[in-house]
């Protein structure tokens, strides 16, 4: 009942506002479980894509929105819950990619629909990141679900980073044809199916998408580029570090040029 009046309230604003496009809804099954196994390009991501389909969708999100203290918290919790997001417990040994997985499988297993971003984190420039072989892969082969890649496309430009007012525009959403991985049902402990599985799936993502892959994971990029950019700010620091004593020489040498004029016209006029 919550969900469906939060989509309803939500979801309606959204497609009103900023009216998605959507290509491959027949894609999505009318009853029984599935993985949506998306692109991330923006936080909007998992509101644009249940406010277009007609079924419930369940993604996963870090348990502190749902525990927050006051009633600030409170009101989070209850947002998050009414958008279908379901609490995930990030400590342990192996932190939120198992607790993911119990997650995902009890969804499918109860018949639902699973969302999921194989990259595991939103890209940082738009391009597509190479998929963490142990969310997605696992949960396929131990519930023999089928997979629909899922393409969201521009939602990234709506709120950039910085900007408080979203700009007025239309997302895409594009829906695979579901991929079939029931042959490797219970070998989720083999590593390289694990790993053949998820590329195979991110290979459909990219065709639907038409992004640039790159082979490494998104979360090594963000690395990447967090360390440039501490590395320019350093750069520039030293830079300007160097331009001041040299400033202060080229004062003090007029200074003292201008002293020692000042000096030979008084010896002149006396």
């Amino acid at each position: 009942m919550i969900y469906g009046a939060m989509k309803f309230s939500i979801g309606g604003s959204l497609k009103l506002a900023f009216r998605p496009w959507v290509e491959g809804l027949e894609n999505i099954p009318e009853r029984g479980p599935a993985i949506l196994a998306s692109n991330h390009l923006s936080f909007s991501d998992s509101f644009f894509l249940p406010a277009v389909l007609d079924r419930k969708v369940t993604f996963i999100a870090k348990a502190e929105y749902f525990t927050a203290p006051g009633v600030k918290g409170k009101l989070t919790a209850a947002f998050f819950k009414g958008v279908g997001q379901l609490p995930v417990d990030r400590s342990g040994a192996r932190g939120a990619g198992e607790a993911a997985i119990k997650a995902g499988i009890q969804v499918v297993e109860s018949g639902g629909l699973f969302g999921i971003y194989p990259e595991g984190t939103r890209s940082p420039d738009g391009r597509l990141y190479r998929g963490k072989p142990g969310g997605l892969a696992r949960v396929a082969l131990a519930t023999g679900a089928p997979v629909i890649p899922v393409a969201m496309i521009d939602t990234e430009k709506i709120q950039p980073p910085g900007q408080v007012v979203p700009k007025l525009m239309r997302p895409g959403i594009k829906i695979g044809k579901p991929l079939d991985f029931s042959r490797y049902q219970g070998m989720d402990g083999d590593r390289f199916i694990l790993r053949s599985v998820t590329d195979e799936v991110m290979y459909e993502i990219m065709k639907l998408s038409g992004q640039e892959y790159v082979d490494i994971y998104a979360t090594a990029a963000k690395r990447q580029i967090a360390e440039e950019a501490k590395a320019k700010a350093k750069a520039e620091e030293a830079k300007r570090d160097r331009k001041q004593p040299a400033a202060a020489d080229g004062n003090a040498t007029a200074d003292g040029n201008g002293t020692a004029d000042e000096d030979r016209t008084e010896r002149s006029g006396a």
